[in-house]
């Protein structure tokens, strides 16, 4: 994780605009597919973490939320204390650096067509080491090319 200038609140490896950090997904061959910011990375790292099934990544058979089993099942709000818990424990696990203020779980409202079925997450989260900056990540398990 990067040191983190208080003054700027950005971290010093985002102050030089030529380093990247990471890829920004999907990825497209021009200079917008690169990450420049700690902060984007991270997002960026948290969106693909909630996006794969265990044992989908390859040497990696358990990186991921495993969200899709709770696609078809009633929605109740013990699922939904479920899925907030599947969710922790993955961030505790592999984003140990994050602090989670909040998770929303939905169901798409939208009963037919592609998108039935469809979870809407919203993670709300700061960083370990800049508690003062919240940012949040939207991810859709279910619905169109699931």
């Amino acid at each position: 994780m990067a040191y983190i200038d208080k003054s700027k609140n950005k971290a010093l490896a985002d102050l030089d605009e030529q380093q990247s950090i990471g890829f920004k997904l999907p990825i497209e061959f021009d200079n917008r597919s690169l990450t420049v910011e700690t902060l984007d990375a991270v997002k960026q790292n948290l969106m693909c973490l909630l996006s794969t099934e265990l044992g989908e990544r390859l040497y990696q058979p358990n990186l991921g939320a495993r969200l899709k089993r709770f696609l078809f099942e009633p929605f109740s709000q013990d699922m939904v204390t479920e899925i907030k818990g599947v969710i922790h424990d993955s961030i505790q696990t592999w984003l140990p650096f994050l602090i989670i203020k909040n998770i929303q779980v939905k169901m798409s409202e939208i009963t037919t067509g592609e998108t039935r079925n469809t979870l809407e997450i919203q993670v709300d989260f700061s960083l370990n080491r800049n508690p003062n900056i919240l940012e949040s990540v939207q991810v859709v398990v279910g619905g169109v090319g699931e």
